[in-house]
């Protein structure tokens, strides 16, 4: 506890100095320089600097995914190719994976328990995305040949 308290004080000592804010504040540090009526020599004049910086204390907290959820999201974030879409239809049309990389699920499903059907469903998928008739559901493939 001391640790954490004399570290919040180090940082709002140097976030106070004119230097640091310059580095690390993104807006301007005002600098006000006041000079006396008098004429004295400018070593002399007493310069008052104006800063002020705030310390947030702020805890952030993840929540940890699951494996799924990960995967998911990556799928989602990513863009589909139509390479790749192409050589899942050629080595596992049977099992309809490329149904599932397009988001189409239930096809998927129902090409991996008629083995795509028969081979005659993985063909017409083989032919449609060769011409670019099946897409990802989501939009459009991101990266064609």
């Amino acid at each position: 506890m001391k640790k954490t308290i004399l570290t919040l004080v180090a940082a709002a000592w140097f976030l106070g100095t004119p230097a640091a804010q310059a580095a690390f504040v993104p807006h301007p540090v005002a600098v006000v320089a006041a000079a006396p009526a008098t004429a004295t020599p400018a070593a002399a004049q007493p310069v008052s600097l104006e800063v002020g910086a705030t310390v947030s204390t702020k805890v952030v907290t993840a929540k940890k995914k699951s494996f799924f959820s990960k995967i998911k999201s990556l799928l989602a974030a990513s863009g589909k190719s139509q390479v790749v879409a192409l050589l899942l239809v050629l080595f596992l049309g049977g099992l309809g994976i490329h149904r599932f990389y397009l988001g189409y699920t239930w096809q998927g499903i129902v090409q991996l328990l008629t083995l795509g059907g028969l081979g005659i469903w993985s063909t017409i998928d083989l032919i449609r995305i060769i011409i670019g008739d099946l897409q990802p559901k989501d939009g459009a493939y991101d990266k064609t040949f």
